[in-house]
């Protein structure tokens, strides 16, 4: 009877630290995802862009 009641807490670690290693490998994909998208985003903005320069003049 005691190695069962050893034997149930180690699994349900196991499991728990499983199931954390998957809940951050996930976190880290969607994260990864998401800021390549941003940086994306960005450089798209930037490459539309056009910059005009207008002379300044004191004789308006």
């Amino acid at each position: 009877m005691k190695d069962t009641i050893s034997n149930v807490p180690a699994a349900d670690y196991e499991k728990a630290e499983s199931d954390l290693l998957k809940d951050a490998l996930n976190r880290y994909y969607t994260e990864r995802f998401l800021m390549t998208t941003w940086l994306y985003k960005i450089q798209r903005t930037l490459n539309k862009a056009k910059i005009i320069h207008k002379s300044y003049n004191l004789n308006k």
